[in-house]
Protein backbone atom coordinates (compact mmCIF):
# COMPACT_ATOMS: atom_id res chain seq x y z
CA UNK A 1 0.00 0.00 0.00
CA UNK A 2 1.53 3.34 -1.06
CA UNK A 3 2.52 5.99 1.96
CA UNK A 4 -0.45 8.22 0.63
CA UNK A 5 -2.72 5.74 1.02
CA UNK A 6 -2.09 5.07 4.61
CA UNK A 7 -1.74 8.71 5.25
CA UNK A 8 -5.28 9.08 4.02
CA UNK A 9 -6.71 6.40 6.11
CA UNK A 10 -5.33 7.32 9.05
CA UNK A 11 -6.79 10.65 9.01
CA UNK A 12 -10.03 9.81 8.04
CA UNK A 13 -9.79 7.30 10.83
CA UNK A 14 -8.94 10.09 12.96
CA UNK A 15 -11.47 12.30 11.57
CA UNK A 16 -14.29 10.02 11.92
CA UNK A 17 -13.25 9.48 15.76
CA UNK A 18 -13.48 13.39 16.49
CA UNK A 19 -16.41 13.74 18.79
CA UNK A 20 -16.50 17.55 17.03
CA UNK A 21 -16.98 16.32 13.73
CA UNK A 22 -20.20 14.56 14.74
CA UNK A 23 -21.46 17.01 16.01
CA UNK A 24 -20.60 19.53 13.21
CA UNK A 25 -22.10 17.05 11.56
CA UNK A 26 -25.39 17.10 13.73
CA UNK A 27 -25.60 20.60 13.43
CA UNK A 28 -25.19 20.25 9.75
CA UNK A 29 -27.94 18.19 9.78
CA UNK A 30 -30.60 20.52 11.80
CA UNK A 31 -29.87 22.98 10.05
CA UNK A 32 -30.13 21.34 6.66
CA UNK A 33 -33.45 20.00 7.62
CA UNK A 34 -34.55 23.85 8.23
CA UNK A 35 -33.32 24.08 4.70
CA UNK A 36 -34.71 21.24 3.96
CA UNK A 37 -38.14 22.63 4.80
CA UNK A 38 -37.52 25.69 3.71
CA UNK A 39 -37.01 24.63 -0.10
CA UNK A 40 -39.40 22.25 -0.23
CA UNK A 41 -42.05 25.10 1.00
CA UNK A 42 -40.63 27.32 -1.85
CA UNK A 43 -40.84 24.28 -4.36
CA UNK A 44 -44.41 23.34 -3.48
CA UNK A 45 -45.40 27.36 -3.63
CA UNK A 46 -43.91 28.06 -6.86
CA UNK A 47 -44.99 24.32 -8.48
CA UNK A 48 -48.18 24.43 -7.62
CA UNK A 49 -49.35 28.02 -6.68
CA UNK A 50 -47.51 29.52 -9.28
CA UNK A 51 -47.57 26.70 -11.94
CA UNK A 52 -43.85 27.09 -12.36
CA UNK A 53 -41.64 23.93 -14.03
CA UNK A 54 -39.91 21.78 -11.93
CA UNK A 55 -36.57 22.53 -12.68
CA UNK A 56 -37.09 26.50 -12.13
CA UNK A 57 -38.74 26.13 -9.17
CA UNK A 58 -35.73 24.22 -8.09
CA UNK A 59 -33.53 26.56 -8.40
CA UNK A 60 -35.96 29.39 -7.21
CA UNK A 61 -36.17 27.30 -3.79
CA UNK A 62 -32.44 26.48 -3.91
CA UNK A 63 -31.36 30.00 -3.86
CA UNK A 64 -33.53 30.74 -1.19
CA UNK A 65 -33.22 27.66 1.49
CA UNK A 66 -29.17 28.39 0.57
CA UNK A 67 -29.77 31.30 2.28
CA UNK A 68 -31.08 30.50 5.16
CA UNK A 69 -28.32 27.49 5.37
CA UNK A 70 -25.54 29.87 4.64
CA UNK A 71 -27.03 32.14 7.82
CA UNK A 72 -26.87 29.00 10.50
CA UNK A 73 -23.73 27.41 9.38
CA UNK A 74 -21.75 30.61 9.64
CA UNK A 75 -23.68 31.35 12.81
CA UNK A 76 -24.18 28.15 14.87
CA UNK A 77 -22.31 25.44 12.91
CA UNK A 78 -18.97 25.87 11.80
CA UNK A 79 -19.15 29.19 13.93
CA UNK A 80 -15.61 28.28 15.58
CA UNK A 81 -14.23 28.38 11.84
CA UNK A 82 -15.80 31.51 10.98
CA UNK A 83 -13.67 33.40 8.05
CA UNK A 84 -14.61 36.53 6.22
CA UNK A 85 -18.27 36.53 5.83
CA UNK A 86 -17.49 37.25 1.65
CA UNK A 87 -15.21 34.67 0.73
CA UNK A 88 -16.72 32.16 2.95
CA UNK A 89 -19.97 32.97 1.49
CA UNK A 90 -18.71 32.78 -1.76
CA UNK A 91 -17.44 29.38 -1.21
CA UNK A 92 -20.46 28.13 0.44
CA UNK A 93 -21.84 29.51 -2.62
CA UNK A 94 -19.77 27.55 -5.24
CA UNK A 95 -20.82 24.26 -2.98
CA UNK A 96 -23.75 24.93 -2.96
CA UNK A 97 -24.05 25.61 -6.96
CA UNK A 98 -22.39 22.17 -7.03
CA UNK A 99 -24.93 20.40 -4.70
CA UNK A 100 -27.96 22.54 -6.88
CA UNK A 101 -26.63 20.62 -9.98
CA UNK A 102 -26.35 17.01 -8.84
CA UNK A 103 -29.52 18.01 -7.16
CA UNK A 104 -30.89 19.36 -10.67
CA UNK A 105 -29.71 15.43 -12.03
CA UNK A 106 -31.71 13.48 -9.38
CA UNK A 107 -34.19 15.34 -9.87
CA UNK A 108 -34.75 15.16 -13.20
CA UNK A 109 -34.55 11.43 -13.26
CA UNK A 110 -36.56 10.66 -10.73
CA UNK A 111 -39.58 12.76 -12.52
CA UNK A 112 -38.42 10.86 -15.79
CA UNK A 113 -38.69 8.02 -14.08
CA UNK A 114 -42.57 8.77 -12.85
CA UNK A 115 -41.58 10.02 -9.49
CA UNK A 116 -43.82 12.65 -8.13
CA UNK A 117 -42.38 16.14 -8.63
CA UNK A 118 -42.38 16.78 -5.16
CA UNK A 119 -41.23 13.49 -3.49
CA UNK A 120 -38.71 13.50 -6.41
CA UNK A 121 -36.82 16.85 -5.00
CA UNK A 122 -37.09 15.76 -1.38
CA UNK A 123 -35.47 12.53 -2.52
CA UNK A 124 -32.90 14.24 -4.25
CA UNK A 125 -31.95 16.53 -1.25
CA UNK A 126 -31.34 13.69 0.66
CA UNK A 127 -29.07 12.04 -1.90
CA UNK A 128 -27.05 15.12 -1.93
CA UNK A 129 -26.54 15.96 1.32
CA UNK A 130 -23.64 13.69 2.25
CA UNK A 131 -21.41 15.65 -0.58
CA UNK A 132 -22.51 19.02 0.97
CA UNK A 133 -21.52 18.55 4.34
CA UNK A 134 -17.75 17.80 2.87
CA UNK A 135 -17.30 20.51 0.59
CA UNK A 136 -18.71 23.00 3.08
CA UNK A 137 -16.85 21.11 6.08
CA UNK A 138 -13.87 20.49 3.58
CA UNK A 139 -13.63 24.26 2.04
CA UNK A 140 -16.09 26.65 2.81
CA UNK A 141 -15.43 26.57 6.91
CA UNK A 142 -12.37 25.20 6.61
CA UNK A 143 -10.25 25.58 9.50
CA UNK A 144 -6.98 27.83 8.57
CA UNK A 145 -3.60 26.34 9.21
CA UNK A 146 -0.92 28.83 9.67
Amino acid sequence: MSTQVEVARTRVSGALRRRGNWEQLAKFCVVGASGYVVNLAVYTLLLRGFDVHYAPAAVGSFLVAVTNNYAWNRLWTFRATRGHVVFQGLRFLVVSVFALLANLLVLTVLVALGLDEILAQATAIVLVTPVNFIGNKLWSFRVRRR
